[in-house]
């Protein structure tokens, strides 16, 4: 079944004298009717040793044909979703209008496509993604024989064909391109480097396991769980064990794992293998695909330290890449952009400057015009209130350019001379005494309490009021030793859960004393080895402290969205002028 579907112009246009206003220019899309048809197929993949039924809807605009091909658009839900959900189905939509073909589905396991949930595993997702590229090739037809043969080719079975897509649709296009190098853009929006750092994160180290992120963890996995109750005459091949029935196997041990709260060496080791394989981490060397990665800086789920690890790591190899930290992700405005932000439900592309960077993208590896596709690095500033102005740029990532101490009588100083000797204990309470966030409560819309700490179980410095507005851009750095006896006594005991648990945070004090939590991000640290310094680093924020606010700078015993310490272990730090803790920031302006 088709359907045709006109498209104003008028829209387009305003779209279009907005972005003439805008600090970046870049070249208009190719002229369409907006007009596209909608047909409606189904594909048979093999992928991961299982057959799999692909659900797709493919946007094909007017007049494109053999005679007349157009590159293509592929992409597909985030996690929970399918081809059908706003901001998936505006994407056909959007790149339709702008003369792409858009090949659209729902992921493995979700909406009507079949196989088990496998979080994005190059070898399964990945490869079913290549089937449809296949299709879009003309090297195979949908099931009722469908073929697309007016694609644009670099060569027989090569479409010229770009990735775009949010979360769990972010980084399947990289496990996409990983295993098929006729990929030729992909555009990753707020999705992982490393989900064993996502999901339980140690900003201390890699090697020893973090904090258990189980809210925003547990959460999808019972959106994954629960899909027979919302969709129901599900795919027999969506499902196996019957315990954790819609998920590959290795995805449930390693849920279980984590909840469980122990640590044991074997089920963790396996744990944290299994994450990394099927994360960006480990596949990054195969993708060479330019790739325009977008992160958001409201993301307690996959912060920007992940887009920023992926971007160092394909530049490094020499992958044309460049990075965007827009403002809205996991933990808040992405069902509600701020004023002049991109929104994928609304299709705001030219009205919008990640979505010009994004057509820039596309125009430049897809359609091949010599464009300029931006700068190498753009960050939102939430302090801006023109839209026309929101973003800076830069040609790379600031540097950490300012250190501060922590001085025994809770400041925060400039100078080591400056740090007065003296030593300070908190300690952790049988539950949980801080929270951060309600993890999920931005992704659904819902209420969230003010982030707060509980006497007694946290330490703050906090420095001198800031004689001028200062801009915080990247991850801070902070070098810590703590003294535990409670904790040293038990952190060999070969169950890594008995480790000292922390968690370190920025503040911004304003001068009537109100607090904010800087965009509610937190660093949970399992600390390597009590007695021994050690570096945390934090998420990367973009962040302005006004003339006159202060600095605070905290760590915790506890944080509610997170497991933490198993069984009482207070905390000292101690210092002195010789040997203190310190803070280094990425201040712009040095």
């Amino acid at each position: 079944m088709s359907r045709r579907v006109p498209r104003s112009r008028a829209a387009l246009a305003l779209a279009l004298g907005a972005a003439l206003t805008a600090p970046l220019a870049l070249t208009a899309p190719a002229a369409s009717t907006g007009q596209y048809t909608v047909s409606a197929l189904k594909f048979t993949v093999r992928a991961g040793g299982r057959s799999c039924t692909v659900d797709a809807d493919l946007y094909r605009p007017a007049g494109v044909d053999r005679a007349h091909p157009a590159p293509a658009v592929l992409a597909t839900n985030g996690f929970g979703g399918s081809k059908s959900d706003g901001s998936t189905d505006a994407i056909g939509k959007a790149f339709a209008e702008r003369g792409y073909v858009s090949l659209i589905y729902s992921g493995l396991g979700f909406g009507d496509s079949g196989c088990l949930i496998s979080l994005d595993d190059p070898g399964v997702d990945g490869t079913a993604a290549s089937r449809l590229v296949d299709f879009l090739g003309g090297t195979r037809a949908a099931d009722d024989g469908t073929r697309a043969d007016y694609v644009t080719l670099d060569r027989a079975g090569d479409p010229r064909v770009g990735m775009i897509g949010g979360s769990y649709g972010g980084a399947v296009q990289l496990a996409t391109a990983a295993v098929d190098h006729r990929v030729d853009a992909l555009v990753p929006l707020i999705t992982w480097h490393d989900l064993a750092y996502s999901l339980d994160p140690n900003n201390a180290s890699r090697t020893v396991p973090g904090a258990f992120k189980w809210q925003w963890t547990n959460g999808f996995y019972l959106i994954g769980e629960g899909q027979p109750l919302t969709r129901p005459n599900l795919d027999p091949s969506r499902f196996d064990a019957l315990t954790c029935p819609h998920f590959v196997t290795r995805a449930c041990d390693t849920i279980r794992t984590l909840n469980s709260g122990s640590y044991p060496a074997g089920p963790t080791a396996a744990m944290l293998a299994y994450a990394r394989s099927v994360s960006p981490v480990s596949y990054l060397s195969r993708v060479k695909a330019p790739t325009l990665l977008i992160q958001g800086q409201a993301d307690s789920l996959f912060n920007l330290n992940e887009a920023a690890a992926t971007y160092r790591t394909l530049t490094a190899q020499g992958t044309t890449a460049k990075m965007i930290w827009q403002s809205w992700g996991h933990s808040g405005g992405i069902t509600d952009p701020a004023m002049g932000e991109l929104d994928l439900s609304k299709g705001n592309l030219e009205s919008s400057y990640v979505g010009r960077r994004i057509l820039a993208w596309f125009d430049r590896y897809l359609r091949g015009h010599d464009t300029g596709t931006g700068p190498a690095f753009a960050y939102y500033r939430d302090w801006i209130t023109d839209p026309a102005h929101t973003y800076a740029t830069a040609g790379r990532l600031p540097a950490l350019s300012r250190t501060y101490y922590l001085s025994g009588d809770g400041k925060l100083v400039d100078n080591r001379r400056k740090v007065a000797r003296g030593s300070r204990t908190y300690a952790n309470l049988p539950t949980p005494s801080s929270h951060s966030e309600s993890s999920l409560a931005g992704t659904a819309g819902l209420p969230d309490p003010g982030p707060y700490d509980t006497p007694g179980t946290y330490l703050g410095w906090t420095g001198a009021p800031f004689s001028r507005a200062t801009d915080v851009v990247g991850a801070p750095r902070a070098t810590l030793k703590v003294l535990s006896p409670a904790a040293a006594r038990v952190q060999d005991s070969g169950d890594a859960a008995d480790r000292l648990v922390l968690f370190a945070k920025l503040y911004d004090i304003a001068p009537d004393g109100s607090t904010t939590l800087v965009h509610r991000l937190v660093a949970p640290v399992r600390v390597p080895d009590v007695g021994k310094t050690f570096t945390v680093t934090l998420p990367g924020i973009v962040h302005r402290y006004e003339k006159g606010h202060r600095l605070r700078f905290v760590i915790a015993a506890s944080d509610d969205a997170y497991f933490g310490n198993r069984g009482i272990k207070p905390v000292t730090v101690v210092s002195a002028p010789g040997s203190a803790g310190s803070l280094e920031l990425p201040v712009l302006g040095g």
